[in-house]
């Protein structure tokens, strides 16, 4: 590609796509002219076609690369970082975009406004549409519920005792201090930092305190946005964060809301910087109904129940916003203090916190809907990395704590998954020979699935790669709702509603 074509066609795709007012033109072709160390523009017609139409800047992306690498102005490990300089320089300032979003929220909606973020954030490349269309997705229908399995070909495993450090370590000398700072914006990164010259976001008010607006760039479901408090602080749920949360879905009401507990194994996989996430996705948690429903007399004008889901939760539903917070920072006080040994859970040992909340908050109108997911993360002997984590029998599907999204139904799995799902369906289908020495090879890559195959085996081969396809996710399903049984602090036996009711008798409720 010739870089003074190349330059033209950039302009063309920003102004369509990226806002650029065509007054400003002249001036960013002079700015792509001395990147591209080019004295002139093309002084003949440049063929643009196309570019009106296109969603994603792949192709371009990919013209870009080719010429960069041409001209010497980046090298192979550096072109993912250099094209993002590029786009960063043609995407809007932060304060442009931070006008435009709330000109469109006050003159038309929410809905408007964050068409017009996550929009430009896909048509800068920040959003890598691409590459979340080639992960693998699939329902798997339990009863009443409907899980989503996820298979996420970017996304890293993590360990948990990792995850853990990260919250007791004191803050490394560097800049930005961590990957959701405010300071990544414009970001140039370096080494395994990912750039972020193109990413942008948009200023919040939560709880009195200042937050910022992005959408993740490797989405797990539909709009995942993420709420980043502009302060560098630990994650922390408590009655602040009820109210946090209730903000978000005034400001944003047509996106959920919800933080991740603020402990290890329970957590999300950053815990030493607040943060919420939510979006447009309508979770399987979602659509789950009430079990068992409860009045209090403090709160008449709420309707409160537990979940009927497999993880312990309790929704609270009302339209008195003051009503529901006050509630609401009720379960949270109360859980934090709550100790039921029967049920293996004890609120503290030694003085380390064990009990944890993830709260999840959505309007429905002019109605709140506050969902509360209580979590535990003791361990002992038996369960070395959580009581109520992911059990043995299952780590070879899922090692990584249950966070938010997870207890919500969408399972996240590791990218790994996808190549060696692969090799049990060949294995089931006959396309690899059924050797049981095989699996008993620790450096083999399916060895961590050899009861997993051994028990889909002995149902018989499959016909063909589609039979076992289907029955292998039908297996991973089975498995992520066993999971979601495991993060359960009550089980769904007499002795976990013996304790969810030592609970509820704590919040003064009275069973309807």
């Amino acid at each position: 590609m010739i870089g003074e074509a190349l330059i033209e066609r950039l302009l063309v795709y920003a102004v369509k796509h990226l806002h650029l007012d065509s007054r400003d033109v002249v001036y960013f072709r002079n700015i792509l002219l001395a990147e591209f160390k080019i004295s002139a523009p093309e002084d003949v017609a440049v063929d643009c076609s196309g570019i009106q139409e296109m969603d994603v800047p792949d192709q371009l992306n990919a013209e870009l690369t080719e010429f960069a690498l041409d001209k010497g102005l980046t090298d192979e490990n550096e072109s993912e970082r250099y094209c993002a300089k590029i786009w960063g320089i043609l995407t809007p300032l932060p304060s442009k975009i931070n006008e435009t979003f709330y000109a469109l929220k006050n003159t038309k909606d929410s809905v408007a406004a964050c068409d017009y973020l996550y929009d430009l954030s896909v048509k800068n490349g920040y959003i890598q549409k691409t590459a979340i269309s080639k992960n693998l997705r699939w329902d798997y229908v339990d009863g009443e519920n409907i899980l989503e399995i996820t298979v996420n070909l970017s996304k890293p495993e993590k360990n948990n005792k990792d995850i853990a450090k990260l919250l007791s370590a004191a803050p490394a000398k560097k800049y930005p201090m961590c990957a959701l700072c405010k300071e990544n914006e414009g970001f140039e990164g370096a080494g395994n930092y990912p750039p972020r010259q193109n990413i942008r976001t948009v200023k919040l008010g939560l709880g009195g305190e200042n937050w910022f607006l992005q959408y993740s760039p490797y989405a797990y479901y539909d709009e995942h946005c993420i709420a980043i408090n502009e302060e560098h602080v630990p994650m922390c749920t408590n009655e602040n964060t009820v109210e946090k949360l209730l903000d978000f879905v005034d400001l944003l009401p047509n996106y959920f809301i919800g933080s991740n507990a603020a402990l290890p194994i329970v957590g999300g996989s950053i815990l030493n910087h607040e943060h919420f996430q939510g979006g447009k996705h309508r979770m399987p948690m979602h659509r789950a109904g009430v079990r068992r429903r409860f009045v209090s007399k403090k709160f008449p004008q709420l309707d409160i129940g537990i979940l009927d889901w497999y993880n312990s939760g309790i929704r609270i539903e009302g339209t008195d916003r003051a009503a529901v917070k006050e509630f609401a920072a009720l379960v949270v006080t109360e859980w934090k203090r709550f100790s039921c040994p029967e049920c293996e859970i004890l609120a503290e040992t030694e003085g380390v916190q064990h009990n944890a909340i993830s709260p999840i908050c959505e309007k429905d109108g002019d109605r709140y809907v506050f969902t509360l997911l209580l979590r535990n993360n003791r361990t002992n002997e038996q369960f070395p990395d959580g009581i109520f984590h992911v059990h043995p029998e299952y780590l070879n599907i899922k090692s990584e704590g249950i966070g938010l999204i997870e207890a919500m139904g969408l399972f996240i799995l590791p990218g790994r998954l996808k190549r060696q799902l692969d090799g049990v369906e060949q294995l089931l289908c006959g396309e690899i020979k059924y050797d049981k020495d095989l699996l008993s090879d620790p450096k083999n890559d399916l060895f961590v699935h050899r009861h997993m195959i051994q028990e889909l085996m002995s149902q018989g081969k499959c016909k063909t790669k589609t039979e076992a396809r289907e029955r292998v996710e039908q297996y991973v399903g089975a498995v992520c709702a066993k999971i979601l049984d495991n993060t359960a602090v009550f089980k769904r036996d007499q002795t976990g509603e013996n304790g969810f009711n030592k609970f509820i008798a704590r919040l003064n409720l009275q069973e309807v």
